[in-house]
């Protein structure tokens, strides 16, 4: 929801923070566990049916309307959103020079379960928007 967001109402934020998203939903469902993409395509929409739409709605389609500083957060082990969509946005905000830091969490899944990656990431969120809120 949030690259939704900071790519359909880029003028309403100050800065954002996307934690395991999805910035492609193609890429998502052809990377995603083979065991979970019947689930996933039933919530958003098939590859062989759909991939039109499911390209349209892409934010990583629409990166050129973030302009809010993007924190992202990702497990590296993430079986329900694999950890290339958060590198996809990274790249492309790097590319386009927008400020984002990207934390990745190499003993982490979809969740941020350990205390040392809670104790990481919860205190950056909070120093990430401390910097770039009025």
């Amino acid at each position: 929801m949030v690259l939704a967001a900071i790519t359909s109402y880029p003028d309403l934020w100050a800065a954002a923070v996307d934690m395991v998203g999805i910035a492609n939903f193609v890429s998502f469902l052809e990377k995603t566990g083979p065991w979970r993409r019947a689930w996933r395509e039933a919530e958003y929409g098939s590859l062989a049916h759909h991939r039109d739409i499911l390209e349209q709605i892409s934010p990583i389609h629409a990166v050129d309307r973030i302009t809010a500083p993007l924190m992202v957060l990702h497990g590296a082990n993430d079986s329900r959103v694999p950890v290339n969509e958060a590198e996809h946005i990274v790249a492309a905000l790097r590319a386009r020079q927008v400020p984002v830091r990207y934390l990745r969490f190499a003993d982490e899944g979809h969740f941020m379960l350990r205390h040392t990656t809670q104790t990481t990431a919860y205190p950056a969120i909070g120093d990430w928007f401390e910097q770039y809120m009025p």
